[in-house]
């Protein structure tokens, strides 16, 4: 066996961290642990929710707080959002990065003696660095950034390795004096299931999972926690369509099973492994527009209509969508059905679905492992 082939096969300890704010931090986390797998990488992965460090009063205010926020106040979020966007935010908030969760983080370096800590999730890159400067120990510190533009708590000067989006996240990196040579474009990774699906037949699908395969069919896209606000309104526009449609209600179903709501008929089939073969069966997604959604939809092409997205990050997201024409964004609901009954629109779907596929990345998993195996000289 050669030196090189013994570097390749030697095992890599990898701490991955993650936070449960929506779902979509742990799965590019999975993504990019079946990525690093695939590559012939020995991996010894441990993986941490950021929130599981903080004892219970710390993760009331932290988690509570954002669900609280989203739930009935999403203005006091987005203003919280744009008041910390900004290189003035105060330092007491700041500085809390660094200790907030120390604990559990220490704990986990000092039995892993990991070779990389990576994060989704932007505040865990601060905190394993404190953890990396009490124990004395060395790691490649990085982050992948999970949405399409670079809010300034993203903006990590303590990471060796940032992994964004999109070239203009690179950019927005640079407007936050971030050296260049920390900052890689890879893409958000998403599974690999999504690469597999690519160009399915969506009549073989639906007929796989019990759906009409001459109807119009439309997921809802309302974040892995179940918290959207605007669930109700939405079906009641998908309802009055003056079209036939099928929606299907993951996330925040309430209860299972099929009923006929006006024109639509309406699956509630809650959290399911199915996920991406829905997705890629579906003609159109209508809700928020959470980077790991994003992400998905446009590597099978499948347009967007967004409405009441989360504010900040995911106003961002779409307006990104919005721009490259893969996605129309309804900023108020009588927006909604008109925006919907285009999107359905034949000629008008496929051109959004060739726009969402220009703009995806599908092997952005892979970009990122080999990103991260480029810097441990592997």
């Amino acid at each position: 066996m050669t030196d090189k082939n013994m570097t390749d096969r030697a095992e890599l300890r990898a701490l991955i961290l993650s936070a449960s704010f929506g779902s979509g931090h742990h799965q590019a986390n999975d993504a990019l642990d079946q990525a690093l797998r695939a590559s012939g990488v020995n991996l010894n992965a441990r993986h941490a929710d950021f929130l599981a460090y903080l004892n219970p009063f710390e993760r009331a205010v932290t988690a509570g707080t954002y669900d609280l926020w989203l739930r009935y106040a999403p203005a006091m979020y987005k203003a919280f959002y744009d008041w910390t966007d900004s290189e003035t935010e105060p330092k007491a908030l700041t500085g809390t990065f660094g200790w907030l969760g120390l604990r559990g983080m220490t704990r986990d370096v000092r039995e892993m003696v990991p070779e990389v800590v990576v994060g989704s999730y932007p505040t865990t890159v601060a905190l394993s660095n404190t953890a990396r400067k009490r124990l004395g120990v060395d790691f490649l510190n990085a982050l992948i950034v999970t949405d399409y533009r670079v809010h300034h708590h993203w903006a990590r000067p303590e990471a060796e390795l940032l992994l964004v989006a999109t070239e203009e996240a690179r950019e927005q990196m640079a407007r936050w004096k971030i050296p260049a040579g920390s900052v890689e474009v890879t893409g958000i990774p998403i599974g690999p299931a999504y690469r597999a699906l690519i160009g399915a037949d969506k009549t073989a699908l639906r007929l796989k999972h019990g759906l009409d395969p001459a109807l119009p069919l439309i997921l809802i896209s309302g974040g892995g926690t179940g918290t959207y606000r605007a669930l109700k309104p939405v079906l009641n526009e998908l309802s009055a369509l003056g079209r036939r449609v099928q929606v299907l209600v993951l996330a925040g179903a309430r209860g299972r099973g099929v009923q006929r709501v006006g024109g639509a008929t309406v699956h509630q089939l809650g959290h399911t492994d199915d996920f991406p073969e829905l997705l890629a069966a579906s003609d159109l997604v209508v809700g928020k527009a959470g980077g790991l959604t994003v992400a998905e939809s446009t590597t099978l092409g499948i347009p967007q209509v967004i409405y009441e997205p989360i504010p900040g990050q995911e106003e961002h997201n779409a307006d990104y969508l919005e721009r490259h024409g893969a996605a129309l964004w309804a900023r108020k609901l009588n927006e909604l059905r008109p925006a919907v009954l285009r999107a359905l629109d034949e000629s008008e779907n496929a051109r959004m679905g060739h726009c969402a596929r220009m703009i995806s990345v599908p092997d952005a998993a892979d970009k990122v492992a080999a990103a991260l195996l480029k810097r441990l000289g592997r």
